[in-house]
This record gives structure tokens, sequence and C-alpha cells, in this order.
């Protein structure tokens, strides 16, 4: 009964295209946000936010940008883990030659080197797709964990071959670095997230959205009504780099504090394609289910049964975490391959309609 389109009135264009067009939609946005932003950091502790909070942030970003290539664009791709490395990689090179520029501009920046790397390894999907497509990406996940590893001035001839996050302030508030808290780091973390969110959710609404989405269904029929493949693919492969970039500087630099190349392997790219998959393939809402599902679930595992008497350890927790990942994955790819994202909206739509069968 609360839940309502009924009596909303929209009287321009405007609002009959607006993000949330039900009022209850737009609440219910607010106050998640509110509780993000008011609650959250004052009522966590320091584990939940740094180990729980930051990293689920950081993956559900990384989750839009695999999420806006595959999901909307149709193009499959496994070198999500690459491409994350090299925003990470590219963050701490602008930060060694450019010291006292503010840390955010530099995360900023770090995707578009991403980008560029993501549309040189996107060319190929010109002329082929489906598994070959996705084999051509794996093979930029090697390759670039290969150059991580094998070129010294990324990581400035560390001879440890890591790259260690030095600290750097925002407002006069340290937010990387050993000294750094974890309020600072998420504040920082969600103000990125939220902002690249809604430029993705409007970029997805306007002309470049609907063309990926036309080249995801029919790419010959785009292409005879005026769709350029050439602009559409390429573009779709930056926007996801992009993202994915930089959400593997902020991997580094707010949640890891160092990384070695190992950190942006393959593992890496499957966890994030498995994310996209359980959050539900063309939806924003579901990279957020499906990053807070698999990144809490073996929290949830280690926490849980000691909790009632059962002790468990980490290594069962993670492997009981690979199987059930693994068995949901199945199960959604053949009952219902939206995903999250799907049962959530079913779930809305009943509601809009209860307690009425049909309406």
């Amino acid at each position: 009964m609360f839940y309502r389109e009924a009596g909303q009135f929209k009287t321009s264009y405007a609002a009959d295209q607006q993000v949330f067009p039900i009022l209850q939609d737009r609440i219910g946005v607010a106050v998640i946000l509110g509780i993000a932003v008011f609650v959250v950091p004052f009522v966590a502790n320091d584990f939940f936010l740094s180990a729980i909070a930051i990293p689920f942030l950081i993956l559900a970003l990384a989750t839009i940008g695999l999420n806006v290539l595959t999901g909307y664009a149709g193009q499959l791709s496994l070198g999500t883990g690459g491409f994350m490395g090299v925003g990470a990689y590219a963050c701490y090179k602008l930060t060694t030659i450019f010291p006292d520029v503010s840390i955010v501009v530099h995360i900023l920046l770090s995707g578009f080197a991403a980008a560029a790397v993501g549309m040189v390894f996107g060319m190929p999907s010109l002329r082929i797709k489906g598994l070959y497509l996705a084999v051509t990406t794996l093979a930029a996940q090697f390759f670039l964990e290969w150059c991580f590893i094998r070129i010294p001035w990324l990581y400035n001839y560390n001879a440890s071959g890591a790259i260690e996050v030095p600290g750097r302030e925002v407002f006069g508030t340290m937010v990387t670095g050993a000294s750094a808290g974890s309020v600072p780091r998420y504040f920082t973390v969600l103000a990125i997230v939220i902002l690249l969110t809604v430029l993705v959710k409007n970029l997805l609404r306007g002309r470049i959205g609907r063309q990926w989405m036309m080249i995801r269904d029919m790419d010959i029929a785009a292409e005879l009504m005026g769709v350029r493949p050439l602009y559409a693919k390429l573009s779709a492969f930056a926007v996801s780099s992009y993202l994915c970039g930089v959400a593997g500087a902020m991997f580094v630099f707010f949640y890891l504090g160092a990384a070695e190349p190992s950190a942006f392997s393959i593992t890496l790219s499957f966890q994030v394609l498995f994310m996209a998959i359980l959050g539900g393939l063309g939806s924003l809402v579901g990279c957020f289910f499906g990053a807070a599902f698999i990144w809490a679930l073996p929290i949830i595992l280690r926490a849980g049964p000691p909790m009632i008497g059962i002790p468990i350890a980490a290594e069962t927790a993670f492997h009981v975490t690979s199987m059930i990942v693994g068995a949901l994955i199945v199960t959604f790819l053949i009952l219902e391959p939206h995903g999250l994202a799907r049962l959530w909206q079913i779930g809305k739509e009943k509601l809009r309609v209860w307690p009425f069968p049909y309406a």
C-alpha cells in the first residue's frame, strides 16, 4: 500500500525521464545514502570499514565497469584484473612524478591510462566476438601481469617488486598511507563511487548507452540503423576500462596499502565476473548486490559458525565459499539469468500491485 505510482503525475519530459520516477524510490535512495554517509562511518568499527565496506565499494565499481562492457555492450571480457592493475600502477607513477597534486585527482586520472590500454585490446572486438573475444581479453590479462612483473619502471625499481602507497592528505586529513584512518578512506571511496555511478547511469540513459545496447542485441541491425560499431565498441571498452582502472587505484591506495602483481591476477578477474553474473548483467543495482554477496559471504562463513559453537578453519570457509558461489552461478544461469537484480525488480513489481494479484 505504500509503494504506488498512482497519483504521481508528470508534467514535463524531464520529470517523465528522471532516474527514479517513483517518489518511494527517491526516498529509498536518499535513506540508503543517508545511512552510508551519516550512520555507517560513526557506528561501524575500523574492521568493518577497512575489511568490508571499503573493498565492497571498490569491487562494486569494478563490477560496474565490467557490466558496462559485458552487460550493456555485449562484449565478453576476462581482463578486468589486468585493467585494474593498469590503473593502480598509473596512479602510483603519477603520485611519484607529481607528489603535490591531490591523490583524488591522481586516482581519477589513472583511469585514463586503463582506458587507453582497454581500447587497444578492444580493437579485436571489431572482427571477433563471443568466446574468441574472451580469449583475447584473457591474453590481455596475462600480458599485463607480465608487464607488472618485468618492467621495473612501473614500480620505481623497488627491490621487492611491489608498489608501496605513500601518505597523502585531502583537505588536511591523511587518506592514504599507514597513518590514514578508516573513516577518511571510507568517505573518499564513497564519494568517488557515488560520483562515477551517477555519471555511468546518465551515460547509459543517453545516446551512447542506447548504442551499446543496440550493439549487444543485434550488431548488424544496429549498423544498418546508423550505429558505428567502431565507435560504440571502443567507447564501451574505454568507459569499462576507465572504471576498472579507478577501482584498481583505489583498491591499492585505500584498501591494500601495498600490492604486488599477484594482486591483479586472473583470480580477481573471475571474482569481478562472478559478482556481475550473480548481481545481474545489465543492471547497476545488481553490481552492488553481487559485490556485497560475494565479498561478505566468506566473512559470514568465517564468523557465523563459531558464534553457534561450530569451529571452522579459514581454508574451509574459503572452499565452502567457492562451492556456494559456483552452485549459485549455475542456478542463476539456468533459472534467473538476470541475477539478484531481477529478483529485486520482481519484488518491487509485486509490492506495487499488492494485495491484488493482478493490476
